[in-house]
């Protein structure tokens, strides 16, 4: 079947199309009803059904005689080790964690946060987790403790797991001292934390509170899967919210393992057997599904990877990563590129290896730039394919549908819409846009399965976020086109959560901190163009009459405030002093303008602005030229 065909027959009849994908995992109970709709246009897939999504990953597998195959590869530059999990292998250590867990008092409907580096205990954490029906949110361990105590505040866990430490390029980050903050300054307070220690820092111990991962395992009984309804939450993942609080996204369990394991074929072209690499992070929506749940319900074995694209040891890592594993599918962000881009120009490292293994490339995580596709299908002589997707969406919205058919690439575009996903491009009050107009991209209701099923305690705000904006559709939030061969262009996000090396994060948050400062009467954040990572915050502050203090120092006080409530990965960096910020006469900032200034754009004076001139001086502190249009 051609795409076009498999296309229609998903719009036009989703249940048929839907019931098909279903018979491919293995249920407990196979589902009568494949979609139950609810007042909204939202509603359930498969609500009947019950299975158990660590069955799915690993036990299945085992039952299909790929036991002795490998399932997962942890590759660590960091600290030099490397080892392997059959599926059998696997599937014991997570009925093990998941045993220890049970006998901790952990139940279904349960959370436990997982604050972990990228270590193989992290995947055994998530599925053993999964086997006994608990809620697992992972917190991305370079989270700081502010932003982990905000998620323990909302998800409300039974327990905490993490380990002693991560590791950097050049430093090892203790992670207990921050689990402790973040537990002090939560009100809720979890039950008990699991400590994985590592050597590089061993984690001081809570007597009554923490236990160490190593002893727990030593006397654990096993755990066997347990049943859950298809539409139970598997997983809560926070995705930054334009107000600063973050949104947990819900998934669920049956919608989530049908999707997933159909999209391993469709996007990506993956078979039992083939080693598929996702060079991402397990805080991140890529790690879950592509590192730990699509590979493994495909049969296929995955790799962990717990380094960087360069420096560790240099640019050369990707592709000895490779050559080792012999990886046949490499997924990762177009900022990993472009940093081995700038270490490498001329790929003189790519030369060292030998990558015949590699099939293909797939990039996503935010808009894959001409230049860093051309160096890559240049050098590598391989396809190098676009896809777009969100953290809501949990697998991709729009692809190049190799496993049904391999469509022409046009550098910018993500290719057309995957199977399911009703993808249109419309005016702010929902009417369709001719081919080639700018607009907002947009899904139509009902979402294909996998997609999130509300915001964790607070369907309100899911309804408002997504459902709301556009009546009838899901509100990418993002901008774009469709030209006339179908094919999607995504050109940026229409609100304040900024894209920051495949990151998304909140500039509202981030102001929020940068007020919070004794000498800021004013500010704004806004996300500047950059070369590496295609997005960083820049602040524009105003100073408080009266204040003196040294714009420099500042500057630096602001950079640390932001490191140390949201993180390092945020890269705040520039805070400009300036007398003004440009507003409209009823008080709103125009941050899209500053946006356009920074980032050397030709801009639109808009006609609401109180004071014209105030452009001028910004674009004066920038040290652009001033490039306006009336």
């Amino acid at each position: 079947m051609d795409y076009h065909s498999e296309f229609r027959r998903s719009i036009d009849k989703p249940e048929a199309f839907w019931r098909e994908q279903a018979g491919k995992i293995d249920w407990i109970q196979q589902p009568e009803t494949i979609w139950q709709a609810t007042d909204n246009g939202h509603g359930h897939w498969f609500p009947d059904g019950t299975l158990n999504t660590s069955d799915i990953a690993l036990d299945a597998n085992v039952r299909a005689g790929l036991g002795d195959q490998k399932a997962l590869i942890y590759d660590s530059p960091v600290t030099g080790a490397k080892r392997s999990y059959t599926y059998s292998e696997l599937t014991d250590e997570v009925a093990r964690f998941a045993g220890a867990l049970k006998a901790q008092g952990i139940n279904k409907g349960d959370r436990v946060i997982i604050y972990m580096p990228m270590i193989p205990e992290a995947v055994i954490a998530m599925l053993g987790c999964a086997r006994i029906g608990a809620v697992h949110s992972v917190v991305f361990g370079g989270f700081a403790a502010h932003e982990l105590a905000v998620r323990i505040e909302d998800a409300q866990p039974k327990a905490v797991i993490t380990a002693s430490c991560g590791i950097e390029v050049t430093k090892v980050i203790e992670y207990k001292p921050l689990v402790d903050k973040a537990i002090e300054q939560a009100s809720h307070k979890p039950d008990f934390c699991v400590v994985y220690q590592r050597p590089q820092a061993r984690a001081q111990m809570h007597d009554g509170r923490d236990h160490d991962w190593s002893d727990l395992m030593a006397s654990a009984e096993p755990a066997d899967p347990v049943p859950v309804k298809s539409t139970d939450p598997l997983y809560i993942l926070y995705t930054s919210g334009t107000t600063g609080k973050p949104k947990g996204v819900v998934r669920d369990n049956g919608g989530h393992a049908v999707a997933l394991k159909y999209s391993m074929k469709l996007v990506y072209d993956a078979n039992p057997g083939d080693i598929f690499w996702a060079a991402s992070d397990v805080g991140w929506v890529v790690g879950h599904s592509y590192i730990v749940y699509a590979p493994l319900f495909a049969g296929c074995t995955t790799v962990l990877y717990e380094g960087k694209p360069v420096r560790t040891p240099d640019a050369g890592a990707f592709w000895r990563v490779v050559q080792d594993h012999g990886v046949n599918l490499l997924f990762t962000a177009p900022t990993a590129f472009r940093a081995v881009r700038k270490e490498d120009p001329e790929a003189d490292q790519l030369a060292r290896y030998d990558i015949s293994s590699l099939r293909r490339i797939f990039l996503a995580g935010e808009r894959l730039d001409p230049p860093t596709y051309e160096w890559l299908r240049e050098h590598t002589q391989l396809p190098v394919l676009d896809h777009w997707w969100q953290t809501e969406t949990g697998w991709a919205i729009c692809c190049n549908p190799v496993g049904i058919e391999t469509m022409v690439t046009k550098p910018g575009s993500a290719t057309v819409p995957s199977p399911g996903y009703n993808v249109q491009v419309v005016s702010p009050g929902g009417s369709q846009m001719p081919a080639g107009e700018q607009g907002q991209i947009a899904v139509k209701l009902p979402l294909p399965p996998g997609c999130l099923m509300t915001v964790w305690g607070d369907d309100q705000r899911f309804q408002d976020s997504y459902l709301k904006p556009i009546p009838g559709f899901y509100s990418s939030g993002d901008g774009g086109f469709i030209d006339e061969d179908g094919y999607v262009f995504v050109m940026g996000r229409t609100d304040d959560v900024i894209n920051v090396a495949g990151h998304r994060l909140s500039t509202g948050e981030m102001e929020e901190v940068v007020a919070s400062h004794p000498a800021v009467a004013e500010c704004c954040v806004v996300g500047a163009h950059d070369e590496m990572k295609g997005q960083i915050p820049l602040g524009l502050v105003l100073i408080k009459n009266g204040a003196t203090i040294d714009h420099d120092e500042l500057e630096e006080e602001l950079v640390e405030m932001v490191r140390d409530r949201i993180g390092a990965i945020a890269c705040f960096r520039r805070a400009l002093v300036v007398d003004r910020l440009p507003k409209t006469r009823s008080g709103k900032i125009l941050r899209r303008v500053i946006r356009q200034i920074a980032d050397g754009e030709e801009y639109a004076v808009p006609s609401t602005i109180d004071d014209p001139s105030i452009l001028e001086e910004i674009s004066e502190q920038f040290g652009r030229p001033l490039s306006k249009k009336h």
